[in-house]
């Protein structure tokens, strides 16, 4: 079983200000994938060093599993060596994740070739998910029959009383809520601020924010497990 994990390239807003990747909504899905034996290939836009939002690396942000993995040298040092999107058009996975910070409402919403995974993965039933400001990559996602992905489809990410709270408002190229209601009417966002959502429609998945990397691991495990289970049923019906 292979996952691919899309991080952002961008390291600082238009205005100067650091950001990145937001480091836990990446290790609680590579830790959970880990220890369920998946193959793990990290991916970026551009390929390269993964810049890491140090807003995510205070204290108060960092749980167990991300302070450690992050005082681990040799994944630090994977962070810096990752794959590019191009190189992996033609790879196949069994689900494509899209990690968050605000670095991705830069690099994701335009990037063809992530695109081009998206639509490919989901067209074939693998699972798609996303969390945060990482669903800002599936904004402009286009399926074979010209529609948007995000049609009609049941969704969350980081809402704009979030973005106030994290003082990011006056920084963000844009509303996150607000482009995610344009392409549709099922966006649903978290009744407390900074709370963990996480919302499944198909082989869709999305988390609200940060503190929803726990749950979305564990609901993209256990989505990929059915997924497996019956994979393996249909194969002994088929073998009678």
């Amino acid at each position: 079983m292979k996952l691919l994990i899309v991080v952002t390239n961008v390291d600082h807003y238009t205005s100067g200000t650091p950001t990145g990747l937001w480091l836990s909504e990446l290790t609680h899905m590579y830790h959970r994938a880990s220890k369920h034996g998946y193959v793990i290939t990290i991916a970026s836009p551009g390929g390269g060093n993964t810049p890491v939002d140090p807003e995510s690396l205070k204290p108060a942000m960092l749980d167990r599993i991300t302070r450690r993995y992050w005082a681990d040298e040799s994944f630090r040092q994977e962070l810096q060596e990752v794959r590019s999107l191009e190189d992996l058009v033609d790879h196949a996975f069994d689900c494509v994740y899209l990690a968050g910070g605000h670095g991705t409402m830069y690099d994701f919403p335009r990037n063809t070739f992530l695109q081009q995974i998206i639509q490919d993965h989901y067209e074939k039933g693998k699972l798609i998910a996303a969390i945060c400001h990482g669903v800002s990559g599936l904004l402009h996602v286009k399926l074979s029959d010209g529609e948007y992905l995000l049609t009609n489809k049941k969704v969350t990410g980081f809402n704009w009383a979030e973005e106030t709270l994290a003082r990011r408002n006056k920084k963000v190229p844009f509303s996150l809520e607000a482009a995610l209601k344009k392409k549709t009417s099922r966006y649903s966002k978290t009744l407390i601020p900074m709370s963990s959502k996480v919302v499944t429609d198909g082989n869709l998945i999305t988390g609200a924010n940060p503190f929803s990397s726990k749950q979305i691991a564990k609901t993209v495990m256990k989505k990929l497990g059915a997924k497996k289970k019956k994979r393996r049923l249909f194969s002994k019906t088929t073998a009678k």
